[in-house]
């Protein structure tokens, strides 16, 4: 089986911004290998934080259907839902590592879903969390 990618927010939304050509370029990459190998992740978390952030965020704002779309396209990666269990084990890793709660729901859904990489660019490139290493793909 090959190497699985859980992808923050960031990654997606970066993937839309004409705003940020270079990050939008990387993002895309990322973000088409990710279907095409069948190796990326999101979580619901992650789904919605895009819908509200590229409907009303962003320099220039999607129309809520757009957003949609691309949810559903979106879709076609592996989603982990959020639960009691995955929130529970979220407040472990916030209290382990020190972490904001929503970052470590991000870690619990990556490790829940069997990754080893998170794609994101708020927590700090190459911070080793038990089994997940954190990758921001715009660092040079």
């Amino acid at each position: 089986m090959s190497d699985r990618f859980f992808l923050d927010t960031n990654v997606l939304v970066y993937a839309h911004d004409a705003g940020s050509p270079e990050k939008k370029t990387r993002s895309q990459e990322i973000v088409f290998g990710c279907l095409r190998n069948r190796s990326g992740v999101v979580s619901a978390q992650v789904l919605s934080e895009f819908f509200v952030t590229v409907t009303r965020k962003v320099e220039r704002p999607m129309e809520p259907e757009r957003a949609k779309r691309e949810i559903l396209l979106l879709s076609a990666l592996e989603t982990v839902e959020i639960d009691a269990t995955l929130v529970v084990e979220a407040v472990n890793l916030k209290l382990r590592w020190q972490l904001g709660y929503w970052d470590a729901l991000i870690l619990a859904a990556a490790e829940r879903a069997g990754c080893h990489t998170v794609y994101s660019e708020d927590m700090s490139n190459g911070q080793v969390y038990g089994s997940l290493t954190v990758r921001n793909p715009y660092a040079n």
